[in-house]
């Protein structure tokens, strides 16, 4: 990769657009970009990164869009560079806001992607042709060609701050990701991914396959039940071993138990299903005679009932002539008791009428009564023609509400007036206050609101601080048991060490045969072979003491690790938080804030509401003034109109007052006399009916009594008793009739020869019979129903054996293939006890790239480190388990010992992790299946280099140029300005930042 022009433009702190030409900086292979802090340095490694990926750098969170570029001025960076051999340009246009084209306001700028790339025509003319306009086209182009992520470009090739040691200080694994895409070893991983995926594949054939024979052997232990033992020799879900010939022969004995078992329920339920005949029988002749009997019984109690009532239907039969004599005087009775009810109910009648009558008319003929009702109807009619002078009257007092209620409601609002303009001058004062200390509060609020998000920063820095203190004394103590373990275990294992080889004798003993050679001396004779101990230890002791020593060194080594993790995280937590300050401090530093905080804007949002109050109390002001006026005027007027209306209203009343009497109202006394007049003709119509109805009670009584007499009864009342309805009649005839012939059937029913006998017979014993009958047939079900249970579960058991036997043999195989796959699959990924060194398949290729890219890096560390240094490549076995293969060790010549890379001072790694960096670069260019990486970025690091060191690394960035290879490097030292001739000045300014090459020349 070659950069050529980069072109930003409203980019972080540049608000203008800007140029950089990386073919005139790189002329000398070597260029330099420095300024003040904060001037935008770093920014144009973002901007590189931006054009090449549409994202900054992974460890910055940049603003993309200056604050200080003019409006209609988009965001844009446009990057020339070489790729893999092509000249491309890419340009991005991040999404952002921009002022609308008709209107005010903003509109959204959708992010925008151009990749070109720079050919010849057939005539040799160079030109621009255009690739895509798609964000993914582009994207997958791009890094096709770089082989590299977002986060590997920035660690290989931008190499920020904080950030240049990464690669000299990556675990294994980091190391393997980021030199597989350099060197394109995937295709060795893919090996592995397959191998994986066979693996699992098979796994889950044969799981499958497994669960199969399970699920029939627990269906088949399920079928078998209890009586069958099915747990003797059943396969186990623990022991695989179990469940291919040992499940089958399992299966098949209880088949073979099921069958026999099902001969001997069949012959049972035979038996049980004839004895059940024979009760079946007995019962249905004992049930027979039990009914017969019964029904002799109940026959010979109904006819002693029905003797008992004969006296009672002899009355019965008297009735009913008595009642058929007083159907012939019924209908006289009938008369004589309709008018004397008729006489009854017109006396009731006067009576109820006269009770409503006035007292001076209480005792009045009927016609007085009638008299007097004309008399009051008269009055009725005069009455109603002063109806309308009434309703004048209810219409002028209704006007002379509504005028008084008008007249004080302008009185109350001449009132309200004056009182706000007497008012208005005060509230002015206290609005004009109110506005004065909003504004103070919006100042006070935009100093909170600075203050409360550095504050929230160093809370949040506290808490992870506080956090992480409680995780390490927790890890340190979990480290001492760990330590402890760690001893004793190592303590155990030399113990058992010890005394196995003190009796290594007795243990050789033991493999000897009498006439086989001794191992040790030769002799087939062995007369004296030495005895082991009781306690003596076995190989298989050793090693699982062994086996535990490592697992407890691992643990500990694993803990320390955590342990030194969590200290570092803890102390970049403490210098974040300001410190080792309390949390509630700050916390409670931070809720002050935030009430002061919520205070200042409630106050400052009172700025638009008191600012409107003051226009409206100037306009409200001047609307009240002639509100003032207006209502004076009216209410004059009212005030006469409604003196002139009182006085007609007056008048009108004191004639409808004489009128009314004790009424409320003409209507009301209308009323009155009307219900009056009515109650007097109602009472002179009552009394003439109660004259009227006791001459035809007399005469009816009289006709009655003769025809009664003639019918042999003593009176009226003797008859009357002696009627019935014809239903009743009819009900009664029934009664009789009924009563003789259920006499008579009773009868020939107890003289039946069948119930005779049956009578003459003991009682049945119906009881006994039936329960005989119902434990035989509870024998028969019981036995039935086993034997259908031990024919189906035969039957089952038949089905299951033949699924089992084509499961097992599906299963046998797949344990084989899957046992091969595992073994292979280990091994490649470096799993197996074989691989002792853990390396997987592609590790192992790219530990030889490694060594080249450590050979390569060491010709330039030991100019740097004055022959101190050299890098070592380690292919030695990962502690916890990790992979192995693509370790990183420095070697110190002053002490002859190998180094981990994480002690290095902050210069050491700086200039170690440099010759990482350009070996890096050197292989893969070199490499023919890599990418060449023709320039490389070095943000600071070299403030951390003394004088003599700082001229070891620049002589070696100066040997730079006879590779053709570009470095920019961007430091504050001021050395580096005197070696270094092409440079790039960053000035910062209010306005926002801006660009300026420096050459020597030009200085």
């Amino acid at each position: 990769m070659r950069l050529h022009t980069l072109h930003l433009q409203a980019f972080g702190p540049f608000a203008n657009a800007h140029t950089v030409d990386f073919d005139a900086l790189s002329g000398d292979g070597l260029f330099l970009l420095h300024g003040d802090t904060g001037a935008g340095k770093s920014t144009l490694f973002a901007a590189i990164c931006v054009a090449l990926y549409g994202e900054p750098p992974v460890d910055r969170n940049l603003k993309l869009r200056s604050d200080h570029a003019a409006p209609g001025l988009l965001t844009e960076v446009t990057l020339e560079a070489t790729l893999a051999g092509k000249r491309l340009r890419i340009r991005r246009i991040p999404a952002q806001m921009k002022p609308k084209i008709r209107g005010g306001g903003d509109t959204l700028q959708k992010a925008e992607t151009y990749l070109s790339e720079w050919s010849l025509d057939a005539s040799g003319q160079g030109r621009w042709e255009a690739l895509s306009k798609s964000h993914r086209e582009a994207a997958d182009e791009i890094k096709d060609l770089l082989g590299m992520s977002r986060q590997q470009f920035c660690q290989v090739v931008l190499l920020p701050q904080n950030e240049f040691t990464k690669f000299l200080r990556a675990s294994a694994s980091d190391r393997k990701d980021l030199l597989g895409k350099l060197f394109h070893t995937h295709r060795f991983g893919s090996i592995e991914d397959w191998l994986a995926a066979r693996k699992n594949t098979l796994a889950k054939q044969r799981d499958d396959a497994r669960n199969d024979v399970l699920r029939l052997a627990e269906r088949t232990h399920q079928e078998a039940g209890s009586d069958l033992e099915p747990e003797q020799g059943a396969p186990l879900p623990t022991d695989p071993a179990t469940l291919t010939g040992p499940a089958l022969a399992w299966a098949t004995t209880l088949h073979t138990k099921a069958t026999t078992h099902e001969k001997d329920a069949a012959t049972a339920a035979a038996l049980a299903e004839k004895e059940l005949g024979a009760f079946r029988d007995g019962e249905l002749a004992v049930r027979d005679l039990a009914a017969h009997q019964e029904a002799h019984r109940a026959a010979r109690q109904q006819l002693d009932t029905l003797e008992e009532q004969a006296e009672q239907q002899a009355a019965l039969s008297r009735q009913r002539q008595r009642a058929l004599q007083g159907q012939k005087v019924a209908p006289l009775l009938n008369a004589a008791t309709s008018a004397a009810t008729q006489h009854t109910r017109a006396q009731e009648d006067e009576h109820k009428a006269r009770t409503l009558l006035n007292f001076e008319h209480a005792t009045l003929g009927p016609t007085e009564l009638t008299t007097t009702s004309q008399h009051l109807r008269a009055d009725i009619g005069a009455l109603r023609a002063l109806l309308p002078d009434e309703a004048t009257l209810q219409r002028y007092r209704t006007d002379l509400q509504k005028l008084d209620d008008e007249r004080q409601e302008l009185a109350q609002d001449l009132l309200d007036a004056e009182a706000w303009l007497n008012d208005a001058p005060q509230r002015r004062e206290t609005l004009k206050a109110r506005l004065e200390a909003a504004r103070t509060a919006e100042e006070t609020g935009r100093r909170h609101t600075t203050a409360l998000a550095l504050l929230t920063d160093r809370l949040d820095a506290a808490k992870r601080r506080d956090a992480y203190v409680k995780k390490i004394t927790k890890a340190q103590q979990t480290l001492l048991t760990a330590q402890t373990a760690t001893k004793n275990a190592a303590q155990e294992h030399i113990d058992i060490r010890r005394r196995r080889t003190d009796g290594m004798a007795a243990e050789l003993a033991l493999q000897l045969t009498e006439g086989e050679p001794c191992a040790v001396c030769g002799s087939p004779m062995h007369p004296n072979p030495a005895a082991p101990h009781p306690d003596q230890p076995t190989a298989a002791d050793e090693q699982a003491a062994e086996g535990r020593h490592i697992k407890a060194q691992d643990t500990q080594d694993t803990l320390q690790d955590e342990l030194r993790d969590l200290t570092e995280q803890a102390a970049t937590a403490r210098g974040e938080a300001g410190g080792d300050v309390p949390l509630a401090d700050l916390t409670t530093e931070h809720t002050t804030l935030q009430q002061h905080l919520a205070e200042a804007l409630e106050a400052a949002a009172d700025t638009g509401p008191t600012t409107e109050e003051l226009a409206s109390l100037d306009q409200q002001y001047t609307q009240t003034e002639g509100t003032r006026t207006d209502t004076a005027t009216r209410l004059a007027a009212v005030d006469t109109g409604y003196d002139r209306l009182s006085t007609q209203t007056e008048d009108l009343e004191q004639r409808l007052v004489t009128a009314r009497a004790d009424a409320p109202t003409l209507t009301q006394r209308i009323t009155q006399l009307t219900q009056t007049a009515d109650r007097l003709s109602t009472a002179a119509d009552r009394t003439n009916a109660t004259a009227r109805t006791a001459t035809d009670h007399q005469l009816a009584a009289e006709r009655a009594e003769e025809a009664v007499r003639t019918a042999g009864f003593d009176s009226l009342d003797t008859a009357a008793q002696a009627l019935l309805t014809d239903d009743a009649l009819h009900a009664l005839e029934e009664e009789i009739n009924q009563w003789r012939e259920q006499r008579a059937t009773v009868t020939t029913r107890l003289q039946d020869p069948v119930l005779a006998a049956a009578a003459a017979l003991p009682p049945a014993n119906l009881n006994e019979a039936t329960a005989q009958l119902a434990a035989a047939a509870t024998h028969h079900t019981h036995a039935a129903t086993n034997a259908a249970h031990t024919t189906e579960r035969t039957r089952a058991l038949a089905a299951l054996l033949t699924q089992l036997t084509t499961h097992i043999q599906n299963l046998e195989p797949l344990e084989n293939a899957f046992r091969t796959v595992d073994h292979l699959h280990g091994l490649i990924n470096g799993t197996s006890p074989s691989n002792q060194l853990r390396m997987q398949l592609e590790a192992y290729v790219l530990a030889a790239r490694l060594e080249e890219v450590v050979a390569a890096a060491n010709t330039r560390l030991v100019r740097m480190s004055e022959n101190r240094y050299t890098l070592v490549h380690s292919d030695d076995r990962a502690s916890h388990g990790a992979r192995s293969g693509l370790g990183l060790k420095i070697t110190d010549a002053w002490s002859g010992k190998d180094r981990d890379t994480d002690t290095l001072s902050g210069g050491e790694s700086f200039f170690a992790s440099l010759s990482l960096a350009l070996g890096l670069a050197d292989v893969v260019t070199a490499e023919s299946g890599g990418q060449a990486l023709d320039t490389l970025f070095i943000d600071e690091g070299f403030g951390t280099l003394d004088e003599d060191t700082l001229h070891n690394v620049l002589d070696v960035l100066d040997s730079l140029r006879a590779h053709d290879r570009t470095v920019g490097v961007i430091s504050h030292v001021p050395e580096l300005r005197r070696r270094i001739t092409h440079r790039l000045h960053v000035r910062k300014a209010a306005t926002g930042s801006t660009l300026a090459v420096i050459t020597e020349a030009a200085e």
